[in-house]
């Protein structure tokens, strides 16, 4: 799903799918990956990653699996990365990888 447009009102801002255009909230923005190249003052959270474009300004708290700013961006504020939890191996695995026969 892909939607183009402003969005503006209070509390948080879950994205699912592809939205180009302005956000106006009071709360938190939160998507897998966010892409920012206009003005954007709040907390953001991206699951995988979040770049900023030259034209890209940042101000507030990110928390991100990745994060990226081009030359020519801004960020003030805090950024916090954060790596997915490692897949788990089930313990049957771990011992046919230990164990060899």
């Amino acid at each position: 799903m892909a939607l183009r447009g402003e969005i503006s009102g209070e509390g948080d801002f879950h994205i699912y799918g592809r939205f180009e255009g302005e956000i106006d909230v009071t709360g938190r923005v939160i998507a897998a990956a966010i892409v920012i190249a206009g003005k954007v003052r709040g907390n953001l959270s991206a699951s995988t990653h979040l770049d900023i474009l030259p034209s890209g300004v940042l101000t507030g708290t990110l928390k991100a699996g990745s994060f990226s700013a081009a030359e020519g961006s801004s960020v003030k504020g805090e950024i916090w990365l954060e790596r997915a939890e490692p897949a788990r191996v089930p313990e049957t695995a771990r011992r046919d990888v230990e164990e060899p026969r």
